[in-house]
């Protein structure tokens, strides 16, 4: 298993015309001239296809393997808040089939974050994909919403980032358990479980890390004290996962590009 270090939200280019159309769809949500109801209809759209791309991978790497292999990638994390980058792009992964270690090297007057995430090449490149296009997004919510009078600044977008990553979990979730479900008669026409077939997936996973990190330690939570946590989990609502685009032909527009 080969380690290669991407830098924060640069994700690697796509060789899969899927993973190409994901790219674009999360382009446009991202972009500063997106209004909420169209990065909600681009951003939902691209995870509907992320997870489809995931699943069909793992279905024809049941058959072979070596097309999907396991790896590992280091995900560097810059200043401000980079514990709360490494919080979302770990929820990323893990409901995307993958895991991250969190590393932290302390130097005098400093302290750098790295996320060390492990995973089948397919889902990590998506973890990569959604990361890249969810920073943004929330950096560019997050740069709009005032700090209310009395708020600790600093405090109140640490719990407005951790609302955030909070509702992008639980729409990754809703995306791939739906793309598992419609994906299991194919399996079943293959022989297989999805599953089955998913779970042995992880396992593989879990396995990689912990020969990595044979003496890994769950961190302790969290605690914020800040007061912007609903914020952050409306605006994760507002980039929805789930599948309610209400932009659907521009959607088909840019697919057809």
């Amino acid at each position: 298993m080969t380690s290669t270090t991407h830098p924060a939200g640069g994700a690697t280019t796509d060789a899969d015309p899927m993973l190409a159309k994901v790219r674009k769809l999360l382009a446009k949500a991202a972009d500063p001239a997106t209004t909420p109801a169209e990065a909600e209809a681009y951003t939902a759209k691209a995870a509907a296809l992320a997870a489809a791309y995931g699943i069909d991978q793992a279905l024809l790497a049941e058959a072979d393997p070596g097309r999907d292999p396991l790896g590992d990638r280091v995900v560097p994390l810059d200043a401000p808040y980079a514990a709360d980058k490494g919080d979302l792009l770990s929820v990323i992964a893990h409901e995307l089939r993958c895991r991250a270690v969190r590393r932290i090297d302390r130097q005098p007057g400093r302290k750098e974050i790295t996320l060390h995430l492990f995973g089948h090449s397919s889902d990590l490149d998506r973890v990569e994909l959604l990361f890249t296009s969810l920073l943004l997004q929330a950096t560019r919510d997050l740069t709009r919403t005032p700090v209310p009078r009395g708020e600790n600044a600093a405090a109140f977008r640490r719990s407005w980032l951790a609302g955030f990553s909070w509702a992008i979990q639980q729409r990754l979730a809703d995306a791939e358990r739906k793309a598992a479900a419609e994906a299991a008669p194919r399996f079943a026409a293959a022989g297989s479980s999805a599953a089955l077939v998913l779970a042995s997936r992880s396992e593989l996973v879990e396995a990689a890390m912990h020969e990595s990190y044979p003496h890994l330690r769950t961190a302790r939570p969290r605690v914020l004290s800040g007061g912007g946590g609903q914020h952050g989990w409306a605006a994760g609502q507002r980039a929805d996962l789930g599948d309610r685009s209400r932009l659907a032909a521009r959607v088909r527009g840019i697919l057809r590009s």
